[in-house]
């Protein structure tokens, strides 16, 4: 095989780790039958998460769940390893952060719009030890952190330890209007952002966190989205994040509008980040806003509570045409639409809501958006704002929507009360298998498959391992049927305030597409 195949293969090879698809087609430069590669679907062989540093109490507790599903080996692959480890430089203190921003506006030009030089010149320190490891599939790792110091962390696992590696950051802050159970998937770096659900109002204070994972400094850009348009804002060009570092940037210092309802889009110039925003309301709690799935006609914002008081749809078309969504609600026994809350209009560019009230009435669903005419669907992101409780004890979490499971997905932290499964099928039913992992220090696993009918939301207390200590770890696979869209709720109450949060579980990505050659190698040459 000569050198130009093999240089062609080796580099869509690279292609499909970061893409998840390549295919290539050789040409033959002597006249003979051109080596082809074609895609074949194989275990993912390193993946990379990143946490936001947790928060800025001093009496914050975080627990940390990490773990990968068991199977799916690599061929080929010995060495594996799945680390998390604390990012060289962390502010989440709002006080230092505000000391930050004063600073970059005393010298705005040489941060700003040189910072691609300065933070490209910075060096990385050397890697910090590992706080978090997990030893092999199938078994998570749990481990503790106390009070505002906790930093963000970093980390990549490889060979078997890759395909489907998540990881679980859990924060109780009892203290304060914005206390509140906090959680997330710990993110995978990207390029590209979107965050409908956002606000810069007086009443709340949201830092987007930013987190580089990688050797070498990322340049960001974050844009902000109200009401009537972009809001007012050069601060947010050119962010430097150096390397293995995390940088917290609150909303409100990019923009001198307060707005109740804000899209925030984080694109990165240079590298790669993690991005999660964290929102704390004076009265209502906190929690973290996740990325929403990238834009689409249709979308499904899975795990809506059944006792959820109050629900706020945010959506936003980033592109150059105007959406209309129809807004149907898929419950227990099938797909409604809310009276008086069919649909909404999205003008391009613009953040739009809704407010949907008690909209579940004490049975569990999940949003569906939709075109409001089928044949003209209009890129969209969304999310929804989700209160328990009433009065002071009120508590608030988020819904970002989410994709199908193509092949299957998990969530860490469960314990052996709290965690709710809910599955919904929007489109033909669907069989799933739940899949309880082993306890972080012991335990049987457990498994149960559920049907969930078409267009319907299945709200599920799911298996819990036999003899648990400790935290477990879930993974639905669905088995056959149509689509399948899946959120976890974690409810720790305390206080009389029902503390809760909301994962939602896109699929694991614990698979690839790598070409594969394919030629007759007896009849060529050196």
């Amino acid at each position: 095989m000569n050198r130009t195949t093999l240089s062609l293969i080796a580099a869509a090879t690279a292609l499909a780790a970061v893409t998840g698809f390549a295919f290539l087609s050789a040409p033959a430069d002597d006249g003979r039958t051109a080596a082809t590669a074609t895609p074949k679907l194989l275990p993912v062989e390193r993946t990379s998460l990143v946490c936001p540093a947790p928060s800025v109490s001093d009496l914050a507790d975080t627990t940390y769940t990490s773990f990968t599903p068991a199977g799916d080996t690599p061929g080929g692959s010995t060495a594996s390893t799945a680390e998390l480890a604390a990012s060289s430089v962390t502010s989440a203190d709002p006080d230092a952060a505000a000391t930050d921003d004063k600073k970059d506006d005393t010298n705005k030009d040489d941060t700003n719009k040189a910072g691609d030089k300065k933070a490209g010149d910075k060096k990385a320190d050397a890697p910090a030890k590992a706080f978090l490891t997990v030893k092999a599939p199938g078994a998570p790792v749990s481990k503790t952190a106390d009070g505002a110091d906790t930093p963000a962390l970093v980390g990549t696992a490889t060979g078997r330890l890759a395909p489907g590696w998540t990881t679980q950051q859990s924060t109780v802050d009892s203290v304060g209007g914005a206390r509140g159970l906090l959680g997330l998937s710990c993110t995978a770096p990207d390029t590209d952002f979107w965050f409908p659900g956002a606000s810069t109002d007086k009443s709340r204070q949201d830092y987007v966190h930013l987190t580089n994972p990688d050797d070498s400094a990322a340049v960001v850009d974050i844009e902000l989205y109200g009401k009537n348009g972009a809001l007012k804002s050069e601060a947010g060009e050119g962010i430097p994040v150096p390397a293995r570092s995390s940088v917290p940037v609150l909303l409100s210092t990019l923009t001198p509008e307060a707005s109740e309802d804000v899209t925030v889009h984080v694109s990165t110039r240079t590298g790669r980040v993690g991005a999660a925003v964290r929102a704390a309301d004076d009265t209502a709690g906190s929690d973290w806003l996740t990325t929403s799935a990238a834009p689409a006609g249709t979308l499904v914002l899975p795990g809506i509570p059944a006792d959820a008081t109050d629900v706020r749809l945010v959506a936003f078309a980033p592109g150059a045409e105007d959406a209309d969504l129809k807004v149907q609600l898929a419950g227990a026994d099938g797909t409604i639409t809310p009276a008086g809350k069919e649909s909404l209009h999205v003008k391009s560019k613009m953040t739009a809501s809704l407010d949907l009230a008690d909209v579940t009435k004490g049975e569990a669903g999940s949003l569906i958006l939709s075109p409001a005419q089928s044949n003209s669907p209009t890129p969209v992101v969304a999310a929804l704002r989700v209160v328990r409780g009433k009065g002071s004890d009120q508590e608030i979490a988020f819904i970002p929507a989410t994709g199908p499971i193509t092949a299957r997905a998990s969530v860490a932290d469960n314990r052996a009360k709290g965690s709710t499964l809910s599955l919904t099928a929007p489109g033909e039913a669907a069989k799933v298998k739940v899949v309880a992992s082993a306890g972080s220090g012991g335990g049987e696993p457990a498994e149960k498959t559920y049907t969930v009918k078409a267009g319907t939301t299945l709200d599920v207390t799911p298996p819990v391992p036999g003899g648990l200590k400790g935290q477990y770890a879930l993974t639905v696979e669905p088995q056959s049927g149509g689509p399948v869209h899946a959120a976890r709720m974690l409810a720790l109450p305390e206080d009389g305030v029902p503390m809760f949060t909301v994962q939602t579980l896109p699929d694991g990505r614990g698979t690839v597409y790598v070409p594969t050659a394919k030629e007759d190698l007896s009849i060529l040459g050196d």
